[in-house]
């Protein structure tokens, strides 16, 4: 049978890594974006892969469960991990990029690849094609597409709002009041930091809980995923929440009493030229006037100039364990592939790691080959059990994290040296399984 270009739909961190892993194993790909042609509410350009919430993909220590999905993508070849160590950016244990030489690398390479056409063009409807197709629109998908998977999924179709992070210009921050440091000085002077003291802090909490919000839609039920609440949210469990949260001063002595303050605004870099900086923890659904006037509440930042104001908006997912197999083909048509945030799981590098997983099952579909899942010794395995899983009713967004890995058979009562021994297996059984199903 004649078969044609595999066709992927989204050009995010998930539908660039699969495009790249089947183009790389030498299939042509049609690599569909409807940016710049059509926007969403949240990215502001047309490269591929842009990054809309924060700049950071986490920690690099190991052993923590970020670092440990790091390594397993890089044995993977991920595209996503290569553009990211390209365009780093100094923040501390953190691997933090500059969003917007990251997202044009990924631009780049993928325009650059002989066999992937990159076609800017909004797809509307499901292609009808003998050839298999990897849905990775996004959370952000167009009404107009979302209502075409809603005719293939059903009424299985759920929603969380998500917010993202003001970003100011690096020249407003008054650093006589701010100071460099990173917690507990690892990875050098990454982070801008701006102290508050008790009395402070009281008063700048007391004008969040009291700002005004962008209202939801009146149909729409607000529903926000827990990693990325808004700042505004977090406040209302409580005086302290903030203090022991996002605004956590342990192991930021302010060098002027080297002592640590009652709370600390964190600022990051968000590129090279060191220009912008973003708001960890400042995700928020509060009115552009009131971001202005609650924020320049926070010592240094008086002056702030905004490059871009938090906001909030709908992200789409599918109830993945009813639809989806492990290696995420939909169970009632395994020739449609399903990847990145639209599957239910949270966070840049997740969304990426599904990509690479469809593309793998892709070139497999191409070969007539049936590969197996990654173990649930390894953390890209143990995502896609859980999400595939279909004992669970309802799916929640969920991050990698070591509880989602099989356990030893012998309890490790040392914390620490369990998680290096989780990290060791899962190295060594994600290069197997790699030599097995993609090397062979």
């Amino acid at each position: 049978m004649y078969m044609s270009n595999v066709i992927v739909i989204g050009g995010g961190l998930a539908g660039c890594e699969a495009s790249w892993f089947i183009a790389n194993s030498g299939f042509e790909v049609d690599l569909y974006e409807m940016r710049p042609e059509k926007n969403t509410e949240a990215h502001k350009t047309g490269y591929l892969s842009e990054l809309v919430c924060s700049n950071s993909f986490k920690s690099m220590l190991i052993p923590s469960a970020p670092a440990l999905l790091k390594e397993e993508m890089k044995i993977l070849d991920s595209l996503i991990m290569s553009a990211a160590n390209q365009t780093s950016l100094p923040a501390g244990s953190a691997l933090a990029v500059d969003r917007t030489m990251f997202s044009k690398r990924i631009t780049e390479t993928i325009e650059n690849h002989p066999k992937i056409n990159l076609i800017r063009k909004e797809i509307t409807e499901i292609p009808r094609t003998d050839s298999p197709v990897i849905i990775a629109s996004g959370p952000l998908t167009s009404k107009s597409f979302a209502d075409e998977i809603c005719k293939i999924v059903g009424n299985n179709q759920l929603y969380f709002y998500d917010a993202i992070s003001p970003i100011i210009t690096g020249e407003s921050i008054d650093m006589d009041i701010a100071y460099k440091a990173s917690r507990y000085n690892k990875g050098g002077d990454d982070y801008i930091n701006c102290p508050m003291s008790e009395k402070i802090y009281d008063s700048f909490l007391k004008e969040l809980l009291n700002a005004d919000r962008f209202p939801p839609r009146e149909f729409e039920e607000m529903k926000f995923y827990e990693g990325c609440i808004p700042i505004e949210e977090l406040a209302l469990r409580g005086r302290l929440t903030l203090a022991f949260g996002a605004l956590k001063p342990v192991g930021l002595p302010d060098p002027k009493t080297w002592e640590d303050p009652f709370a600390v605004v964190q600022l990051r870099s968000d590129n090279g030229a060191f220009d912008a900086y973003g708001m960890v923890g400042f995700q928020t659904q509060l009115l552009q006037k009131e971001q202005r006037r609650v924020f320049r509440m926070i010592p240094g930042l008086e002056k702030a100039e905004f490059i871009r104001y938090g906001s909030l908006h709908r992200n789409t997912y599918i109830n993945t364990p009813k639809l989806l197999s492990p290696m995420l083909k939909l169970r009632k048509n395994k020739n449609i592939i399903f990847a990145g945030q639209l599957i239910g799981v949270e966070g840049y590098l997740e969304s990426a790691a599904t990509g690479i997983i469809a593309g793998i099952s892709v070139v497999n579909i191409l070969k007539k080959v049936e590969p197996k899942t990654p173990p649930n010794t390894t953390l890209i395995g143990a995502l896609l059990r859980y999400i595939s899983s279909m004992t669970i009713e309802k799916l929640d967004p969920m991050n990698v994290n070591f509880g989602l890995l099989r356990p030893f058979d012998v309890r490790i009562k040392n914390k620490k040296k369990r998680k290096h021994m989780y990290c060791e297996r899962a190295v060594q059984e994600i290069t197997e399984w790699k030599s097995k199903w993609i090397n062979s």
